[in-house]
């Protein structure tokens, strides 16, 4: 506060610090008698969700299950007090329906602008058909095609017509930062972001983009808030509420800087209470006592005498870029502990890179490679154990060229399968979901990025994640495809480690990354540090 406003005894602030303000407040009793009305009215609304009067429109009555009217419920209350929020429950829990209900709800109310959808290009055609199937009454249309066709929607747009023109508008990430001019002069009634992760960098031109919308309500959809940084979490209610964390600089000497350098819990406690209200974070664990169980199991493969000589010989060539003798002490600056040039650093991954895909095959760096591949036998035999249970599965990878390798081991053993890559177009894709999931083809081969999102394949009740991707969240998203509503088997997870090798570092990494998510959301954990030289030898020992 102003010595101007200390001395004038008021002070005006934003609306949406007046859930954070009444926390405060409770804990100074003395101040109850000092709410007026409206004060009081906003702080109930907020306190009596599950009781609010927003009725269900009637034709997802019998769609939402009661968490997911909560849901419902939680996002026009945001709107009624004219806040944004993040809905963040857990993958495979039905954001994108909540979502379509409240549009419903506006349909009936009379829409007098579009809604726009944004979200991944792979989720594009999803969402349209989503909205078909549980709201066929709206009239969605996606934002594809050529440039003229493109601007001949953006026209349609600017011109909204309640009676004819599209009520929701679905485009990719993509596509928008291609045509920001088309659409930042339009006044939308609400900017809904899919898989919201995608502005976690500020600085990207596809950030912005989003940032530069007009609407009247925004909302974002993910259930994965913070992947690895708190500036994460800024730039989406950078989006949603700007001004709220402050700029960014302000949230970084105030919130990031503390919690992560510093492990500050009564800083990391002040945030929370201050994102709380405006995040609904629910998991299936807790809300969905009917959805059948996820087994998990880690897999071990030890690797042969030939496929151990190559990946020690990477490590001995790593453990030389990054210290003379193993000591941490960086060859460029001469300083311990120092992580070098960012030049240096990317060097370092693409050669943990390579580490990484020894333990996969390592003729996938080797064409003349002719020794054997512990992990890729190991899953092919649970493959073939799987089938021979009646199970179908979805096999993940982050390389290509691995699910390139199994393509080969299953033709040779004449085991049907599909797959997807990121060079599946968006039609192939939805095409060969629903042939798995009617169809009695054992296989669906999945790259990680590829298929972590926007794919419903309850047809298969066991995972197999080939080899472990650093952040373990993304691992999950993958994992859901399978796990979510409708599945009516117990999932088994399959996580494919090879031995004594680099992967089964990644896997207490995992937990890290996934720390810095708790800490925030539910107050628990610890924070996760840049790695540093000494950091990455402990990953090579």
């Amino acid at each position: 506060l102003s010595i101007s406003e200390l001395l004038e005894g008021k002070i005006k602030l934003p609306s949406y610090r007046a859930l954070y303000l009444n926390k405060l407040l409770e804990e100074h009793d003395a101040l109850a008698s000092d709410r007026d009305k409206t004060y009081r009215t906003l702080i109930k609304n907020f306190q009596t969700i599950r009781d609010a009067d927003y009725e269900v429109p009637e034709t997802m009555e019998e769609v939402l299950r009661p968490y997911q009217t909560y849901g419902y419920k939680w996002l026009h209350t945001l709107q009624a007090a004219g806040f944004g929020g993040i809905l963040a429950d857990e993958m495979g829990l039905g954001k994108t329906i909540q979502a379509i209900a409240l549009f419903c709800s506006w349909a009936e109310e009379g829409l007098e602008a579009p809604v726009l959808v944004v979200c991944p290009a792979s989720l594009v055609y999803n969402w349209q058909e989503e909205i078909n199937r549980f709201a066929p009454q709206l009239r969605v249309t996606t934002l594809t095609g050529s440039a003229a066709e493109r601007k001949a929607y953006s026209k349609d747009l600017s011109a909204f017509d309640p009676a004819s023109s599209a009520q929701v508008c679905v485009i990719s990430y993509d596509l928008l930062r291609r045509d920001i001019e088309l659409y930042d002069k339009i006044l939308f009634q609400a900017v809904i972001i899919d898989e919201a992760q995608y502005i976690k960098n500020q600085k990207a031109a596809m950030t912005k983009a989003v940032k530069g919308l007009t609407a009247k309500y925004r909302y974002a959809l993910t259930g994965t808030p913070i992947e690895n940084r708190l500036a994460e979490l800024w730039s989406i209610f950078d989006f949603l509420m700007p001004g709220f964390l402050y700029e960014y600089t302000t949230f970084n000497s105030r919130f990031e800087t503390p919690i992560v350098k510093s492990k500050d819990s009564a800083v990391s406690e002040r945030l929370r209470n201050m994102v709380r209200p405006f995040i609904l974070r629910r998991l299936k664990k807790d809300v969905l006592k009917d959805l059948p169980e996820k087994l998990e199991e880690v897999r071990y493969a030890k690797l042969d005498p030939s496929q151990r000589k190559v990946y020690d010989a990477q490590v001995l060539k790593m453990k030389q870029m990054i210290g003379i003798g193993g000591r941490g002490k960086n060859r460029a600056s001469g300083t311990p502990g120092s992580s070098g040039t960012q030049q240096d650093k990317m060097q370092i991954f693409a050669e943990l890179v390579k580490l990484r895909e020894i333990c996969c095959d390592p003729s996938l760096l080797f064409e003349d490679y002719d020794g054997e591949s512990a992990k890729r036998q190991a899953c092919l035999d649970l493959i073939e154990s799987a089938i021979e249970g009646g199970h179908k599965m979805l096999v993940f990878s982050q390389f290509t060229s691995m699910l390139e390798i199994l393509e080969k081991d299953l033709n040779g053993k004449k085991i049907g399968y599909y797959k997807i890559t990121g060079s599946t177009s968006k039609e192939d894709r939805l095409r060969l979901v629903h042939r798995f999931n009617d169809g009695d083809i054992p296989v669906f081969l999945i790259s990680l990025k590829a298929g972590g999102t926007g794919l419903n394949l309850t047809g298969a009740d066991v995972v197999i994640h080939y080899d472990p991707w650093w952040n373990l969240a993304v691992q999950n998203q993958a994992t859901d495809r399978a796990h979510r509503i409708g599945q009516k088997n117990s999932v088994t997870v399959y996580r494919m480690i090879a031995k004594d090798t680099i992967e089964e570092k990644i896997l207490a990494l995992q937990e890290a990354k996934k720390d810095l998510a708790e800490e925030i959301l539910s107050g628990e954990g610890r924070s996760i540090y840049t790695l540093s030289n000494e950091e990455l030898l402990e990953l090579l020992e």
